[in-house]
């Protein structure tokens, strides 16, 4: 039997470990996975693309990846396992590789299939018979692809999120921090216009680590004019653990979704034994359910996210026990190495 990794886009995994190993970044749970199933890597790097690609990007996808899929077609049987990272590669995989009379095994991970596009694309190509286990991090996706292709519980996953527990660790603020803190990072699905609006007003530095070279991602999640006390700069994956660490409180503001928008903020900073304020969301439903963890207020509650900042500014006890909640549950049900062994298990199953 031969495992394959199918991802939408080429990672330097071994380049990520070798970085990890000296404490630059966190590591990456692919490559663990890759190295405990022997899996071999595959990712779009030049495949022909052909006419038919295009037309089935018009639907899903993009072209480049069902040149992938249909190369990966050629090459695999019924003996074989496929762990899709994503509905990008995996919808393509799936159509071609599942079509086969001898196919493989078919896993696909979906982050945000609950959309027009990927409503149509389930049913058009009949993915529902040719994967085999439906993996996602949140309730209200595994709930639509349950209900949505009438799914046996056999064939759905829910693998909650995981953080790197080794790269993101509690540790002292800077010695030369000025005043109090508040951290927010993250662009995806971000709400920095109520963030600006609950704290322009304190004496307090609002941090943002959110970069992108999109202007429209930027121009959605941020005001046109920050306030005085806020910044916003790219920071280094060590600068980013030092960012958590001078937080005296993180806040993870949302706008509605149906998928885990946040969550990886909100694990880090919790790994980093901080305090969190988030806005509360569909897809977040399941990593809130823990009491004591987090202050969580309503999506576009600005007098409720200011209220909840200034509590843990004002109560340190509190937020320190919050914090250490948050931090016992991440260690407990969020580590890199339990959700490795879950989803190789499960593929080891198969």
């Amino acid at each position: 039997m031969t495992y394959y990794l199918a991802l939408g886009r080429k990672i330097d995994l071994d380049g990520i470990h070798r970085k990890a190993c000296m404490g630059k970044s966190p590591r990456h749970v692919l490559r663990a996975i890759r190295d405990r199933l022997q899996a071999q890597v595959r990712a779009p790097e030049g495949e022909t693309i052909l006419w038919t690609d295009n037309q089935r990007s018009q639907i899903s996808s993009w072209p480049q990846h069902w040149a992938l899929a249909r190369k990966l077609s050629e090459q695999v049987s019924s003996k074989d396992v496929i762990f899709c990272s994503g509905e990008d590669i995996g919808i393509p995989v799936a159509a071609m590789c599942g079509a086969l009379r001898d196919r493989p095994k078919i896993v696909v991970y979906f982050h945000n299939i609950d959309r027009l596009r990927g409503r149509l694309a389930l049913k058009l190509f009949g993915l529902a018979n040719k994967i085999d286990l439906f993996v996602a991090c949140s309730s209200p996706q595994i709930n639509f692809l349950s209900s949505y292709l009438n799914l046996s519980e056999s064939k759905i996953l829910l693998l909650l999120e995981q953080t790197d527990t080794l790269f993101f660790t509690p540790g002292p603020a800077s010695p030369d921090k000025q005043r109090k803190t508040i951290v927010s990072v993250g662009l995806e699905q971000r709400d920095y216009g109520l963030l600006a609006a609950a704290t322009a007003d304190l004496d307090v530095d609002v941090k943002i680590s959110g970069f992108s070279k999109d202007a429209k991602a930027l121009a959605q999640a941020f005001p046109e004019t920050m306030p005085a006390n806020m910044s916003r700069q790219f920071y280094e994956w060590s600068d980013l653990v030092q960012l958590y660490r001078d937080a005296d409180a993180v806040a993870v503001c949302l706008v509605e979704n149906k998928y885990a928008a946040g969550v990886q903020s909100v694990l880090e900073a919790l790994a980093c034994q901080r305090p969190v304020a988030i806005t509360r969301t569909q897809g977040m439903v399941d990593y809130l359910v823990q009491p004591d963890i987090a202050k969580i207020v309503n999506v576009g509650d600005r007098a409720g996210l200011r209220e909840a900042i200034v509590h843990l500014l004002n109560n340190p006890q509190e937020a320190e026990y919050r914090a250490q909640k948050g931090y016992e549950m991440v260690m407990k049900y969020h580590n890199s190495e339990g959700y490795v062994d879950v989803l190789v298990d499960r593929l080891r199953s198969l």
